[in-house]
């Protein structure tokens, strides 16, 4: 077993051409937030802040491998999920959890780009819905993300949070970004329906700085879950560092 003494989080999502979001990003956060970073592929993009222009999906026999090398190594204490490209990637992933993972798990359920490119088919997200997010400590959509869950727009997001808590099993964090105004309101929702209100500004942000906010943000949640901190700390201190980070 590795003699590393920090607290170790696994990202296993899309590589980013560009580093501002994927697997790249979720690495940066981690080191920042003083745990040791480590990766598994799920797919190669070709992209940068406002478009994608390939996305090539890595072999499942690569990403098992993966997978299979780093838990025989390293004591995990939490597994962050973004891109995961298909059904049979997810079944890949939930399979390997289930069967190795002992610690929490945070789900970023990434299903389409900001530029508007699909990251995860239909038959990945039925097999997100049935095999992966029945595993999850937390998942983190965004609102258009929910409604994508939920099969309905998102008209009362304290309603949506607990609808995808009943749905799922895990806490929520329902993500406000994709809201109008100039405060932007998070929701944590737990296990138990108890609801608490992240609020912040919307920050006067270029598209460089903005691409990956969702990627950054799960990863600091899962940090700061992996230091210790219970849900609503954890979200709390992830959000304030996103704000100046």
């Amino acid at each position: 077993m590795s003699p590393l003494t920090r607290p170790i989080c696994l990202s296993v999502g899309g590589s980013d051409s560009c580093g501002g979001a994927g697997i790249q990003a979720d690495l940066r956060v981690f080191e920042a937030r003083h745990v040791q970073g480590l990766s598994a592929t799920t797919a190669l993009t070709a992209q940068n802040p406002v478009t994608i222009s390939r996305i090539e999906a890595v072999s499942l026999a690569q990403l098992d491998a993966e997978l299979h090398t780093l838990f025989d190594y390293y004591d995990i204490s939490v597994v962050k999920t973004g891109m995961l490209v298909d059904a049979e990637h997810v079944a890949l992933i939930s399979a390997l959890l289930q069967q190795r993972h002992r610690g929490l798990l945070v789900v970023d359920p990434v299903m389409i780009s900001s530029s508007g490119k699909p990251l995860l088919d239909a038959g990945g997200v039925d097999a997100l819905k049935h095999a992966l997010l029945p595993l999850a400590t937390l998942m983190t959509p965004n609102l258009d993300e929910a409604a994508a869950l939920l099969g309905e727009a998102v008209a009362h997001p304290v309603d949506a949070a607990k609808k995808l808590v009943d749905q799922f099993g895990c806490a929520v964090l329902l993500k406000g970004g994709h809201g109008d105004g100039d405060a932007l309101l998070d929701l944590l929702c737990d296990r138990d329906g108890n609801i608490v209100e992240f609020s912040h500004a919307r920050q006067p942000w270029s598209v460089d700085q903005s691409h990956g906010t969702g990627c950054r943000l799960a990863a600091a949640v899962a940090a700061a879950l992996a230091s210790g901190d219970s849900l609503a700390p954890a979200i709390e201190k992830s959000v304030h560092f996103l704000q100046v980070s």
